[in-house]
């Protein structure tokens, strides 16, 4: 009985060890605009992530987080910015907000959440600036 009971532990081992990677969590691999980094006239932003999105349940919103003038300890607080319509880019991976003007000079994040076929929600910020 001890045989039997063996295999079927390791047919079980195995059928997790081959269905692990269907189960991985989107990533992000890369932005527009980039991490950290200086842009002008953004009208676009894309994330690209490590697998095919869930439209329905993935997306992001733009939040100005400092303008010319303003103390970083400023008596304002982040302002999320209107006019911004999101989709997922062809093949699926992509998270595109597509803005209705460009943004004005400051410091933004883009605060995103991502769900793919494991149906888990991720979720991370990118930080920039428009100069």
């Amino acid at each position: 009985m001890k045989p039997l009971h063996s295999l079927a532990a390791f047919a079980i081992a195995a059928t997790f060890s081959i269905a692990s990677p269907a189960l991985a969590h989107p990533q992000l691999v890369t932005a527009s605009p980039a991490q950290a980094s200086a842009a002008r006239n953004v009208t676009r932003i894309s994330l690209t992530f490590s697998e095919p999105l869930i439209a329905q349940l993935s997306g992001l919103e733009v939040v100005m987080t400092g303008m010319p003038g303003m103390s970083h300890a400023g008596s304002h607080g982040a302002m999320k910015m209107t006019g911004v319509r999101v989709s997922v880019g062809p093949g699926g991976k992509t998270l595109i907000a597509t803005l209705a003007r460009p943004l004005p000079i400051g410091g933004y994040d883009v605060n995103w959440h991502a769900v793919s076929t494991d149906t888990h929600r991720v979720t991370g910020k990118l930080s920039f600036t428009v100069h």
